[in-house]
């Protein structure tokens, strides 16, 4: 059985094995409450599971409800929702977008006649991963969606759905909210087709973006809270916190993670929409 890469370990993540030593509970208990749908790991690009510190916090609450106070699922997610950490939670958020972004994928491969196999030839993605992904089954890193968004001739942006309707103002509570994978939250600052991409990102310590990735234009960060790290074409390589800001074209081949031990929060803007 192929072990899973020592890469992931630098990431933040944790490994089901790890998570289940965490808990004391056994593998196939966290398959079940992912079958269920009361948690949602993020995968690699290898099929393997992947867990934030917060969804470890969640598990430990699951265990805690099922156990101690004897719970059914239903019950769980009651207690759960009533927590604000269901229905509101980054988990829930994400298994909603996964579900649009894999029809996305889809209806994209569909469209231009291609299959499995030729996309997973063409992106450097195994077949598995990708067929896991169409059927939303698994999350992909950033990084992994911006390389399937150049294959498809389109944006990142456009997997999760139409663009919403042009607003001058843009009030905080009626922000569209993007989350394509766990640990990165952005918010789009500007609605409508407009000549500048402005986003406010929230990244989880140690959340990255799974890769390299580039497209066409321009890019511009300002840090407001934490630290940042980013490489660019792994020859420049930046550590940025609150206050910094960094401007680059966005050809450059660029990775990223959060170093610290608490969110970043940015202003990333890129010029023209083509992220």
């Amino acid at each position: 059985m192929k072990k899973p890469d020592k890469k992931l370990s630098r990431t933040g993540y944790f490994t089901i094995s790890e998570v289940a030593r965490i808990l004391g509970v056994s593998p196939s208990t966290l398959r079940m409450w992912e079958k269920v749908e009361l948690i949602a790991p993020q995968r690699s690009d290898g099929g393997y599971r992947l867990f934030t510190s917060d969804d470890v916090k969640r598990l430990q609450k699951i265990k805690f409800l099922k156990s101690a106070k004897q719970l059914n699922v239903g019950g769980v997610r009651h207690v759960l929702s009533q927590d604000g950490q269901d229905e509101h939670s980054a988990v829930a958020k994400s298994v909603f977008q996964s579900n649009v972004i894999g029809e996305k994928l889809r209806e994209l491969r569909l469209r231009q006649r291609l299959k499995l196999k030729d996309v997973a030839e063409r992106a450097g993605l195994s077949i598995g991963f990708l067929s896991l992904l169409e059927r939303s089954q698994t999350n992909a890193s950033i990084a992994t969606l911006q390389k399937l968004a150049k294959l498809y001739d389109t944006t990142f942006l456009s997997f999760f759905g139409d663009s919403e309707p042009p607003s001058k103002v843009v009030r905080a509570a009626e922000r569209k909210v993007l989350e394509a994978q766990p640990g990165t939250h952005i918010e789009l600052l500007a609605l409508g087709h407009t000549m500048m991409e402005t986003q406010l990102w929230r990244i989880a310590p140690r959340a990255s973006s799974g890769g390299a990735y580039n497209h066409e234009g321009e890019e511009f960060i300002y840090v407001l809270k934490g630290a940042f790290e980013i490489w660019l074409d792994e020859v420049g390589h930046y550590i940025l916190t609150r206050g910094d800001s960094l401007y680059f074209p966005s050809t450059q081949a660029h990775r990223w993670v959060n170093p610290g031990k608490t969110e970043t929060t940015l202003l990333w803007v890129n010029t023209p929409p083509t992220f």
